[in-house]
């Protein structure tokens, strides 16, 4: 009975990742399976031990683990994927802010700027608002069209 039951799990669990790496797919997984992947189990199991006239009645998979030797780089993995969507949120609000500027100084007409000006402004902006340290103030003593 434990060899069958066994080898009915590993068959199961052989079938599905044990996480999606993409959160935007709907991808069945073992730990997003729940319900469905139990059912697959339970038949499984009532299709092997049905031979020895045992029924299952319910078939769970209440605890997964990733194995001593995955479970570091998975690690690794949930953290650059929690810096990933981090940096996505702080460049989208960067972003906004520049648009926001470059508005507010053309429509209260602080400065006019052209392309180039914009561009240099858009980029130093965007620098001083992704960058993981404080900005270093430059003073320039120069003209600006120089």
């Amino acid at each position: 009975m434990s060899v069958q039951s066994y080898a009915a799990l590993r068959q199961v669990a052989g079938q599905y990742a044990y996480d999606d790496n993409d959160e935007n797919t709907k991808e069945l997984t073992l730990r997003s399976g729940g319900d469905e992947i139990n059912e697959q189990l339970e038949d499984k199991l009532n299709e092997r031990l049905s031979l020895a006239g045992i029924e299952v009645v319910e078939a769970r998979i209440n605890y997964l683990a990733y194995a001593p030797e995955i479970a570091a780089v998975m690690l690794r993995r949930q953290q650059a994927s929690a810096i990933i969507t981090a940096r996505e949120k702080i460049v989208e609000g960067a972003v906004s802010m520049v648009k926001m500027a470059l508005d507010k100084l053309s429509a209260d007409d602080i400065v006019e700027l052209d392309e180039d000006k914009k561009a240099s402004m858009v980029s130093n902006l965007l620098v001083v608002l992704c960058a993981d340290e404080s900005a270093q103030p430059v003073v320039n003593t120069g003209t600006l069209n120089q």
